[in-house]
């Protein structure tokens, strides 16, 4: 498989935006990686306990938790115990936003005829993750019945529950927290599901002109981008074995990494 990254032109800093008194990290697209995950959660828990704060912070996930890497299922068994412990007041408050590719992957839990599509999307991955066996060249219809049906049998009631109940977008003070972008112009009560999770060249090619900064994922860059109305997280963990996070307060926007062992 090809990856394709967009290049960012180099922007002004984004104004300094308030999050409304609270600390918020963002985690960019995730993929499969639970390696790189767990990783980058231990430099956030450090990096929070460096502030020397104590109220509680936010955490949240832009989305694209499966497909591609190789632990999608571990990836949402640790996304699922983060917002348990979350709604147990433990900890983090944690939102998770829901991606394109967990659209996708709900897609084919109901519609089997979304099966060749999403394979070449990255859902081969999430599949073996999950103990089924991907299929090797074309299959037929009644093959992919089969292949829906096995993998239906093994993805956990609380996986399809955990999905199901992702959050299309996410405010703190003057940030707005999706997976893709916003539709430019458009007011906020009128953003499609749709354009939250797969907008790219409209939203990145011009100012979106609401009174906000767009955090968002799902278009890979080697590097994060900061730019005076959007910050993009995507570091195309998949590729470069780069995991990024964004530390949100009152001020610059600092950037936080993990990354693959280059050791074999």
């Amino acid at each position: 498989m090809k990856f394709k990254f967009f290049r960012s032109k180099p922007q002004p800093v984004a104004a300094m935006a308030s999050t409304g008194g609270r600390v918020v990290y963002a985690i960019g697209d995730i993929h499969g990686y639970l390696d790189l995950l767990d990783d980058l959660l231990d430099l956030i828990a450090r990096d929070f306990a460096g502030l020397g704060r104590t109220d509680r912070p936010v955490l949240v996930f832009v989305g694209d938790y499966v497909d591609r890497g190789p632990a999608s299922r571990g990836v949402v068994d640790r996304l699922i115990a983060l917002v348990t412990a979350s709604a147990q007041q433990g900890g983090f408050e944690v939102r998770a936003l829901m991606g394109n590719h967990e659209q996708t992957m709900l897609s084919f839990l109901d519609n089997a005829e979304a099966g060749a599509a999403w394979i070449e999307f990255g859902g081969g991955e999430t599949l073996t993750s999950y103990g089924v066996t991907r299929p090797v060249g074309r299959v037929d219809q009644e093959a992919w019945r089969d292949i829906q049906a096995h993998f239906q049998a093994q993805v956990p009631t609380s996986h399809v529950a955990f999905l199901q109940g992702l959050e299309l977008s996410a405010r703190y003070g003057d940030y707005l927290f999706v997976h893709a972008g916003v539709r430019p112009g458009v007011p906020l009560d009128r953003q499609t599901p749709e354009d939250l999770m797969w907008i790219r060249n409209d939203f990145l090619a011009q100012p979106h002109r609401l009174a906000c900064v767009v955090v968002h994922g799902h278009t890979p860059d080697e590097e994060p981008f900061i730019g005076p109305d959007r910050i993009n997280i995507d570091t195309g963990a998949y590729a470069t074995g780069v995991l990024t996070a964004v530390r949100l307060i009152d001020g610059a926007p600092f950037i936080l990494q993990a990354r693959k062992s280059r050791r074999t």
